[in-house]
């Protein structure tokens, strides 16, 4: 090694805070790749829409499929969940909702091509034309594998652009509360408009204000909208995701973040 190479590591050194050796050993390039994690780091935490908690990203997966038996016994096969849903494949990918464009780049190579342009047919279906297509489809499987991996690279990153285009600052919010408010839009959309949904609206104006309290009653306050008995799996929804944001002002450990 040439003097001033050796001086100009030196002087790196320095900067790091590594003893000044001349010399590339294990201590220097420790410190070298810690750098280079930190910058890696932080240029995921400026693009991410949302920083949410592993937690929130577990209940909602829970809430959605319960667990990978199931989806495997249950939902491994299109389905069409009712309502103004599309035929829904995967950790709840709605066809209805989604361009054909859209699912190719979403489910390209993860799926046999031939199943990929028969699901095309159900783009943009819903309601009574969704169910009525969906049984055209029976024979497609979707692994628990593929689900996941749309999931977390596709789902969850528009899921959280759109929440932080319905809550403005809702990225100033604890990452437990984020995650219960992508949760929210994930299940029920970012539409505001209508008696239905008031309490919607009225979370955007306590986002704003950093009202952890407001939006968690909020939250509670919208189990009006649904019969107990009929559906108490939304009303197990709210307040889980109602007490998850109660409790979302507390330390959260680097591993416990996702960024979005």
């Amino acid at each position: 090694m040439s003097p001033a190479i050796r001086k100009r590591l030196q002087e790196i050194q320095r900067t790091l805070g590594a003893a000044p050796d001349g010399l590339l050993g294990p201590d220097t390039l420790s410190r070298i790749e810690q750098l280079i994690n930190r910058s890696a780091r932080l240029e995921i935490e400026v693009a991410a829409s949302l920083q949410v908690s592993r937690a929130g990203i577990d209940a909602l997966i829970a809430y959605e499929i319960s667990s990978k038996a199931y989806y495997t016994r249950r939902l491994r096969r299109p389905v069409w969940p009712g309502g103004q849903s599309g035929v829904t494949i995967g950790i709840g990918y709605d066809l209805g909702y989604q361009s054909a464009a859209r699912i190719r780049r979403d489910w390209l190579g993860l799926i046999p091509d031939r199943a990929l342009e028969r699901l095309f047919k159900a783009a943009r279906l819903r309601g009574d034309a969704a169910r009525a297509f969906v049984w055209r489809l029976r024979d497609v499987t979707v692994p628990f594998a593929a689900a996941k991996h749309v999931f977390h690279l596709a789902t969850l990153p528009d899921y959280a652009q759109r929440t932080r285009r319905a809550y403005p600052g809702v990225e100033q919010l604890p990452a437990d509360a984020q995650a219960a408010l992508l949760s929210l839009i994930y299940n029920r959309g970012a539409r505001m408009s209508g008696g239905r949904r008031r309490e919607m609206k009225e979370i955007r104006y306590r986002v704003a204000d950093g009202d952890l309290q407001g939006i968690s009653g909020q939250l509670r306050s919208m189990k009006r909208l649904w019969d107990r008995r009929r559906l108490p799996g939304l009303h197990k929804r709210r307040d889980a995701e109602a007490d998850m944001i109660d409790a979302a002002r507390r330390r959260y450990s680097a591993d416990e973040l996702v960024y979005l």
